[in-house]
């Protein structure tokens, strides 16, 4: 049913465009590049009323018309933030995740909070499709890459969300669930909180390796044990880039835009804006679930997302961020 459709999918703010042309955008966007001056606002507004796979046919139809890369000419004439949120924009999906992911990799440091992000957050499918297409990419091994790159516990919590995502939709329904469901929160409980030092390897293995219904289950069961939530748990028991995916992995269990929401109200907060986050997130959720995150931002914030992007940013870059967000929420 329809009602049923919508529980599963989301809501997204951007969607396809009904009566689409792909010669007509690509002649849109050729004009509002040609001559002298640039039309941001022409082309802005037609790259976020059009899905993700609409832009690559209108890619496709750029190359057929005019011999040349849209995405080229794009950066050819734009600049700055408002360049990057739009070759995002023009990036399939899942290439922009392996990207993003291969960049937090390859750099001096490694960008843990991209690692973060992606692994706890996208659904089994994706991460296998991620894994495939980053092999094809780059020709590299995406868990390899991770195991060079990270170390300890927090290597370790990767591993198993790049390895059992494929497995971990599985869901018992039996009594056996319910069993298992009671051991896995004892076990958390004296893993953690019961005696002086922190048993890291059996938080990992039971939030790792459990889908987020079974996991749901198992932080009602904690907090009636226990008497707190799971997360104030880790916070206590935990530190750095271990603390941050545990928390991470929860999050996402009980509801993928309430941690996006929480995500980007912190790439906004205090001093500086952190414009990668701000971008990754708005443009690889703009398809998937920004009406939702935005509910779960008014609710936890008590301000909507339109007007938090609106304080913290400027120009055609914070234009084409509110056209992301799709509405004020205010």
């Amino acid at each position: 049913s329809c009602v049923w459709a919508f529980l599963q999918t989301g809501w997204g703010s951007v969607r396809a465009s009904g009566n689409f042309n792909a010669n007509q955008d690509a002649e849109t966007l050729y004009k509002a590049m040609k001559g002298l001056g640039t039309d941001e606002d022409s082309i802005m507004k037609l790259l976020t009323s059009r899905s993700n796979s609409q832009r690559q046919q209108i890619k496709a139809a750029y190359k057929t018309l005019h011999g040349k890369d849209l995405v080229g000419d794009l950066q050819g004439e734009l600049g700055g933030k408002f360049e990057t949120l739009v070759v995002a924009l023009m990036t399939p999906p899942i290439l922009y995740d392996v990207t993003s992911l291969r960049n937090a990799i390859k750099g001096a440091g490694t960008d843990e909070k991209v690692l973060i992000e992606i692994l706890s957050s996208r659904t089994a499918q994706q991460i296998k499709d991620i894994t495939a297409a980053y092999r094809q990419e780059f020709n590299k091994n995406l868990e390899e890459d991770v195991t060079g790159d990270t170390s300890g516990h927090f290597r370790r919590l990767l591993v198993i969300l790049l390895q059992v995502r494929g497995q971990r939709s599985g869901e018992h329904r039996s009594g056996i669930y319910r069993c298992v469901g009671h051991r896995s929160v004892r076990t958390l409980f004296s893993a953690g909180e019961k005696k002086f030092g922190t048993d890291e390897e059996q938080f990992i293995t039971i939030l790792g390796n459990r889908s987020a219904e079974h996991l749901r289950r198992v932080f009602a069961a904690y907090m009636k044990l226990a008497g707190y939530e799971m997360e104030e748990s880790i916070q206590r028991e935990t530190s750095g880039g271990l603390r941050d995916l545990l928390l991470a992995v929860v999050k996402c269990a009980r509801s993928v835009p309430a941690y996006f929401a929480e995500t980007l109200y912190y790439s906004m907060k205090g001093g500086g804006t952190d414009d990668q986050t701000l971008i990754r997130v708005m443009v690889s959720r703009s398809e998937v679930d920004m009406l939702d995150i935005r509910a779960d931002y008014r609710r936890l914030f008590a301000k909507s997302l339109h007007s938090a992007i609106q304080g913290d940013t400027s120009g055609d870059y914070r234009k084409a961020l509110l056209l992301l967000c799709g509405g004020n929420d205010a």
